[in-house]
């Protein structure tokens, strides 16, 4: 159940066109709702609090947990995003819901999934950048949660620095862009050259791409924490699942307030 939906409610109430108890009903089968099963309590309150239905990390749980967990958080036409998934778990979540989005190289499956937003939804944007195509998965991550949050997003591949006229050309779509993702590994140092060009914040991805001195991305990374564009934050190594999903609350907070 999200914000609209409870709205209706309180309105059909307020007009005596449904029942107290009947509201108490639906609440309690909806946000306020709480459902345990073995080593796992769900959490259907966050759609309300966030704008997303629980996001589920697939990659510690067996094909029947992730199943089992599907099962109770599919209800209603909220989107439902599984995260780091194996290809077996994808299988699964295909053949059990044809409907769905999967997304292979960002291991990621979406049950009740939104319509793609582009920028010509004219609504404020994420724009997303990887340094290198080896580093697709994780860029590919968090464009599915740019989708599975319903925010209008842009995806550019493979403009890193060791051919910074590739980026040059993007600079527009930087500065207009409510939120930025950069993905980078190696030494890090596309988030540092996008920060100084936009005014809006880049949330940094580091990637465990690179050769023995990258150390699984941990140069990236405090590369990336030493940062002298002031704008720039960083996420965990690999994890473009945060990065993405706090540029998209900016981005809801902005579209909330110029809705009001």
């Amino acid at each position: 159940m999200n914000e609209l939906e409870i709205l209706k409610l309180l309105k059909n109430l307020s007009e005596g066109k449904i029942s107290v108890n009947n509201v108490l009903t639906k609440l309690k089968n909806g946000p306020f709702y709480t459902d345990s099963m073995e080593h796992i309590t769900l959490d259907y309150h966050r759609n309300l609090r966030q704008g997303l239905a629980e996001v589920v990390l697939a990659e510690p749980k067996t094909v029947k947990q992730v199943l089992q967990i599907a099962g109770k958080l599919k209800n209603g036409n909220t989107p439902v995003l599984f995260t780091r998934l194996t290809d077996i778990q994808i299988k699964a979540l295909t053949k059990k819901y044809p409907k769905g989005r999967k997304n292979k190289t960002g291991r990621t499956f979406i049950i009740n999934p939104p319509k793609k937003k582009t920028l010509k939804s004219n609504e404020p944007y994420v724009a997303l950048f990887s340094a290198g195509t080896s580093d697709a998965a994780v860029i590919e991550e968090a464009a599915e949660v740019c989708l599975a949050m319903n925010v209008a997003y842009i995806m550019k591949n493979d403009v890193g620095v060791s051919g910074l006229h590739r980026l040059l050309k993007h600079s527009e779509l930087i500065q207009n862009a409510a939120a930025i993702v950069v993905v980078a590994g190696m030494e890090g140092a596309l988030p540092s050259v996008i920060g100084g060009i936009a005014d809006a914040p880049v949330f940094a991805v580091p990637t465990s791409v690179g050769y023995g001195a990258s150390f699984n991305g941990l140069s990236a990374l405090l590369g990336m924490l030493n940062s002298c564009a002031s704008g720039v934050t960083v996420s965990n190594i690999d994890n473009g699942f945060s990065a993405a999903y706090s540029a998209c609350l900016v981005v809801n907070k902005i579209k909330k307030y110029v809705n009001k």
